[in-house]
């Protein structure tokens, strides 16, 4: 394992362990849709790879970091290794916040898109290679292994029936098998059939959720499992107006009593709105 794969495992403990223990912290650096498209709070995307929801998936993400990081840290180096764990981990949570675009309270935390981008840049640069699974005594070919994985997460996405984060899996193996083909585009002669074998489930997926989100067994425009959802927009338009409301009151405030009857709050309130 190599000094930035053990940095990262190290940061992920102290960050998940003050998030099981604080949970205004939690959701503070949480992975949340409405924190993202309505509030613009983009750090989202990259502290929720530093959060779990426990221990067991805490320790399950960083076995796995483990035992792939060290073959792409040694082969790309450190610089090209941060740039497939990071372009993963947005690119995960990018799939899931197009996904669920239109389900405000959608979160997710977890470095387990960070870690499916370095898992598949190691099959696009080492498709032979075996990979075990638990509970199963030999190897299956890295390839192989990468389009049971690929199937596996479309299967939930579409089905919707349990939490795990599917889209964000999905886009993160997604970024790092297309991040490591830029950066040795030589293994699409070389290693050109597992790429497609891989590749091609998850570009008809991809259009197919861009052309008919319908298709989707999620709350989205065609289809709603909760028909009293808001929408971003209307959320938006809710609270724009709400606020409105406290700037008239406000000002009718000072009207009647002047500045200095106004409270430190209704000070910085006034304020920031004049920006």
């Amino acid at each position: 394992m190599g000094i930035l794969s053990f940095i990262l495992i190290i940061a992920n403990v102290i960050v998940s362990y003050r998030g099981f223990k604080d949970s205004i912290f939690y959701n503070k650096y949480k992975f949340n849709v409405d924190g993202v498209l309505l509030y613009k709070d983009y750090k989202r995307l990259v502290t929720s790879g530093f959060l779990h929801v426990n221990w067991m998936h805490l320790i399950f993400n960083m076995l796995a970091l483990y035992f792939f990081s060290g073959s792409i840290e040694m082969s790309l180096g450190p610089v090209r290794f941060l740039l497939i764990y990071f372009l993963s981990l947005i690119g995960g949570d990018l799939l899931s916040l197009f996904i669920h675009r239109h389900d405000g309270s959608y979160d997710s935390v977890g470095a387990s898109a960070g870690v499916s981008g370095l898992i598949y840049a190691a099959i696009a640069l080492f498709p032979g290679m075996k990979i075990g699974l638990l509970f199963i005594p030999i190897g299956i070919p890295g390839w192989l292994f990468g389009l049971i994985y690929v199937l596996y997460s479309i299967y939930g996405i579409r089905s919707g029936k349990n939490n795990i984060g599917h889209d964000a899996h999905l886009g993160g193996a997604l970024i790092g098998l297309i991040v490591a083909i830029i950066m040795h585009p030589s293994v699409v002669i070389t290693n050109t059939w597992p790429i497609v074998i891989i590749m091609l489930p998850s570009v008809v997926f991809m259009y197919i959720i861009i052309t008919r989100p319908h298709s989707l067994l999620i709350d989205n425009y065609y289809f709603n499992k909760h028909s009293n959802a808001a929408t971003i927009d209307h959320k938006y338009n809710i609270e724009k107006r709400s606020k409105e409301q406290e700037i008239d009151r406000i000002l009718e405030k000072i009207h009647k009593k002047g500045m200095r009857s106004l409270t430190d709050k209704e000070r910085q309130m006034l304020q920031e709105y004049s920006r």
